[in-house]
């Protein structure tokens, strides 16, 4: 049986499925990761955890935080994030540009292409670095 929370996939492998199937499990994963660093931070309302991770998941601030992510690429997942960040789109996010749809696309084909290979560790590095100074502070449990 395939363990799916724990995915090992070849570089031809990862790279066989489509840019929108890797953005697709990019972007669970990117939310994923979210939902669960607002936890570890003490966000513990539900609304508050929902309000803080709609600000940090929009198509905004998936490009801003890819902004903050490019410079740090390695020549390989530079080319994942362009392969996502090309692909054409048949729907767009309201409150996005093109630029910042197409760049948070980028962003979930890059994190999809890591959680499917594996590479947890590397995941957690570029998380960190999209998430610094993301959607200014968090929204705690002062209401």
């Amino acid at each position: 049986m395939r363990d799916y929370l724990n995915m090992d996939m070849t570089e031809r492998e990862a790279l066989g499925v489509s840019e929108l199937g890797l953005a697709y499990v990019g972007d669970a994963v990117y939310e994923l990761m979210t939902r669960t660093r607002l936890c570890d931070e003490g966000c513990t309302t539900a609304r508050n955890m929902h309000t803080a991770a709609v600000e940090r998941v929009s198509a905004g601030a998936q490009a801003a935080a890819a902004r903050r992510v490019l410079p740090e690429l390695t020549e390989s997942e530079r080319a994942v994030y362009k392969r996502g960040r090309n692909t054409r789109v048949h729907s767009m996010a309201r409150g996005a540009s093109q630029t910042e749809y197409h760049m948070s696309t980028g962003l979930e084909a890059l994190f999809g292409y890591l959680y499917l290979r594996g590479e947890r560790a590397r995941l957690g590095e570029l998380f960190e670095l999209a998430f610094a100074g993301g959607a200014g502070e968090l929204i705690m449990n002062n209401e």
